[in-house]
Parts: structure tokens; sequence; C-alpha cells
């Protein structure tokens, strides 16, 4: 069935309703078992929800294109999008070129040499916010805070614009019930953080300094170099993509774990044991990952289990399903810091093929120091899951506000 259908067990697939962004997980059992190339007539694009499925299509790129981007949303939707999502709205050679150049910059030793500012960024923020017995908003004081100052810190944003560029870049991923595209306010703050970045490319042209905005512009590969346009567009793909995702992820964790006490208990045992820091972050990508679905353009018909979706079409290739297959984790919609490491070696989260996420080193860096800071601090806590307040995306997944009373040790 499609999403004009109106019996009260029809199969929706509706990515802007509100309800099914509370919980899409019900839905996307329903898909993989009915219908694992969906279709919905009344915003036409098709759906893949299948872990092998999703898999394929990462690595498929003759079929599933990158070149009308990423997202659903009808502005969005255009061989232009690549002025914004730079390499992500790309495929061939024009994507290996631009990655290839990015990451001259946006080198693995330049991530590992965030560390420190990273510990320091996370104990500041601990110090301020986390007081004993008393409610703090996860979110709003550390983990909506500390990707951006990263991100920040990287690109040479000062200090002084991050609470400006982070509300924008939350602007540009919030998506307004009833509106079925790019709210008014989204398009807006994406010109404004355009133009913003327009001016620090400008003003790094004139007096370079060690930030990943001046490597970018110095980056070359015989003798091609990166437009300021190309600049300004991966900086752009890095302050919304990098930044909500690793809040997210950072949010989802607290939340999830928070519902499962005896595994909580474990995780805090002792200030002194981290060890289950690297497995709560990877079930936590497995079991709620902020991304959960990338749109692709079909080059070519694609049939799957005699359906066939044409060439031309929108599709969506669901990594938040994909993620609880049944035929690839045990118990999938259970939250399972001890699930097998070859299990969680399949997940989805950042994507896969030529297309994997190139800030998934950063995200899993920032995610373990918080964590692992957070292990030190705590020995016990609690959300106010009324109280939370979930970000309203297409493709995001996590909290906008997550209240938590901390017992310290």
């Amino acid at each position: 069935m499609t999403a004009g259908a109106t019996h009260p067990d029809a199969l929706v697939l509706d990515p802007y309703d509100y309800a099914f962004q509370d919980d899409p997980y019900p839905t996307y059992a329903r898909l993989r078992a009915e219908a694992p190339l969906y279709y919905n007539a009344d915003l036409d694009f098709w759906a893949v929800t299948r872990h092998a499925d999703v898999a394929a299509a990462f690595r498929d790129d003759a079929t599933f294109s990158n070149r009308m981007g990423v997202s659903l949303d009808a502005i969005a939707w255009s061989p232009h999008a690549y002025k914004t999502m730079s390499f992500l709205a790309l495929d061939g050679k024009d994507q290996q070129r631009l990655r290839s150049l990015v990451s001259k910059a946006f080198t693995p030793r330049r991530v590992r040499e965030l560390t420190p500012q990273v510990q320091a960024l996370t104990e500041k923020y601990f110090g301020l916010a986390f007081a004993d017995g008393v409610e703090h908003d996860w979110i709003g004081e550390v983990a909506g805070l500390l990707p951006m100052d990263v991100i920040s810190e990287m690109m040479g944003v000062p200090e002084e614009d991050r609470v400006e560029v982070r509300r924008l870049a939350d602007l540009v991923v919030h998506r307004e019930e009833g509106i079925r595209d790019v709210p008014p306010a989204a398009m807006e703050a994406s010109v404004t953080l355009m133009t913003y970045y327009a001016g620090m490319v400008e003003q790094r042209r004139r007096r370079p300094s060690e930030d990943l905005t001046s490597a970018l512009l110095e980056a070359e590969n015989d003798g091609d170099r990166l437009s300021d346009e190309e600049v300004m567009a991966f900086l752009f793909l890095m302050v919304v993509a990098g930044n909500e995702t690793t809040t997210k992820l950072l949010g989802n964790a607290l939340f999830h774990l928070a519902q499962h006490p005896e595994q909580q208990a474990q995780v805090l045992a002792s200030p002194d044991d981290t060890s289950l820091v690297v497995p709560w972050i990877e079930e936590t990508l497995r079991h709620d990952t902020s991304s959960q679905m990338l749109a692709r353009h079909l080059l070519q018909d694609y049939e799957l289990d005699g359906v066939v979706a044409p060439a031309g079409s929108r599709a969506v290739l669901v990594i938040g399903s994909a993620n609880r297959d049944e035929d690839v984790f045990t118990d999938p919609t259970r939250f399972d810091l001890h699930r097998p490491k070859e299990e969680l070696a399949k997940i989805l989260s950042f994507g896969g093929g030529r297309h994997f996420c190139l800030g998934a080193n950063l995200a899993r860096l920032e995610a373990r120091i918080v964590l692992e800071e957070f292990v030190r601090r705590v020995r016990d806590y609690e959300v106010d899951v009324d109280g939370a307040r979930r970000v309203h995306s297409i493709s995001v997944r996590g909290f906008a506000s997550l209240p938590i009373t901390v017992r310290l040790r």
C-alpha cells in the first residue's frame, strides 16, 4: 500500500510524519517482512530496508547515484546538491577527485591530534554542567556543545561565533510538522551559513593559519586544488552532518543505556574501568543510529523480489532498518552491550563503499572521550523520559533536549 491508504493496518512509510519519527522501528520491521522494496506514491519514492540490500546499494553507484543529493526534500533534490553537500552528492571520478583532495587536509592524523582538545573541552563542559543530584539537559549542556566546538576548532571558527553557527546548523536539519519539504527557516539558515563560510574562506586566502580551512585551500593533487566553493561545501557538510550526528549519538547512548539498569550498572561499575564504552557506542550506533536514511537517484531499473523501481526514481536506503535486520542481528530490538563483535562489524551507520563516512573516526573519537569521562565521574544517572524532546528530521534521529539527573562519584 502507499501513503494514500486509509486502512488502519496500511503499511505507510512517511519520513515527515512526527508519529513515525517518534518510533520508526515497528514500521521498518513490517517493511522488511512485507515490502522490502516499498513505494510511497504520495511522496514518490522507493525504500530499501533489508540489510543485504542496503549494503549492496551503498556499493552500487551504477544504479544508486548520489548526484541529486542524499535528502528526499524536493528543494534539495537537485543536480546542484554538491554545492552544499560536497562529495556526498557526487559519483565516480568527480567524487574521487573531491574526496581525495579533502582527505589531504582532513587526515586521520589531524583527527588523532584532536584528542587533547576533545579531552579539554569534555572536562570543561562536565565541570560547568555537572552537579550532584541536580537535573541537567545532557544535550543543551554537553552533547549539543562539544561536537560543534570540536568541528569549529578544526575549521577555525572563532569562539564568539559558535553559538550562532550551532543554532543555524540545528535549523538546517529541523523539519516542521505538515511541511514535506525544506521549511523556509532551514533554507534561510543554509544561506546564512554559506555566506559565513564564504567570508571565512576569503579571510584564509588572505591570511592562512593552521586550521582545516587553510589546509583545504592548500590541498593539492598534481596541480589540482579545491575552489572556494568546494571548500565552503565541505565546511557546510562538516557542520551539518558531523555536528548533528555526533550530538545525537551521545544523546541516544545515554537514553538507551538508562532503559537497561543492569547494563547501566555494568558500565558505571568502576571509574577505573571504561572497557564497555566502545561496545556502548557501537551498540548505540546499531540500535538507534543518528543517520536513519539517505536518498539515492536510480540510474537504471532496480528489481527486488519481483518488484521494479524504474530508472529516474528517488530511492532511500533505510539504515535504521538495516541495522535491525533479523537476518543479521540476534534479537535486533534488544539493546545489548555484549552483542558479538562480528555482528557489530556489520552495522551500516556510516554507510559503505566509496561513500563510507569520512568523519566516522572523528565521531567515534569524540563519543569515546566524552563517555569515558562520564564513566569516570558518574556512578548513576536517571533520564526524565517524559521530559525528553526529540529532534524532528527526516534523516537524523535523536534528542533536542534530554533531561538527566546524575549522582557523582
